[in-house]
């Protein structure tokens, strides 16, 4: 069993800061791709930003010169450093995960972390 928990969603300003956390615990034998997916109301989940384990990171548009993805392969634990908020960002942050887990190779998901982000 491989867990991802998410961590730092919460009310930020817009023009602000945040950062979330999500950290992988189970049976990990190596973890390849991490990513941010969101998800706003009435809306579809979208890619907010993906590394590699290697520090390779893409970024949607939407987000690039704002946000920050990063990882820390030691602790399985991936970042995303959010400057510059803007209400439109406001939904629900989900963590993912793909890589060699217990029994096979696996796409993981976490519970998601609230974002909501004022004026």
């Amino acid at each position: 069993q491989v867990k991802l928990v998410e961590s730092g969603g919460g009310l930020v300003q817009a023009g602000g800061s945040l950062r979330l956390s999500c950290a992988a615990s189970g049976s990990i034998l190596s973890i390849n791709d991490m990513a941010w997916y969101r998800q706003a109301p009435g809306k579809q989940r979208e890619l907010v930003a993906g590394i590699t384990s290697g520090g390779s990171a893409k970024y949607a548009d939407s987000v690039k010169g704002r946000f920050t993805i990063s990882r820390d392969n030691d602790k399985n634990t991936v970042y995303l450093q959010m400057n510059s908020p803007k209400l439109e960002d406001t939904a629900v942050y989900y963590c993912n995960a793909k890589g060699w887990f217990g029994g096979g190779y696996l796409e993981v998901w976490g519970q998601g972390t609230l974002v909501t982000v004022s004026s």
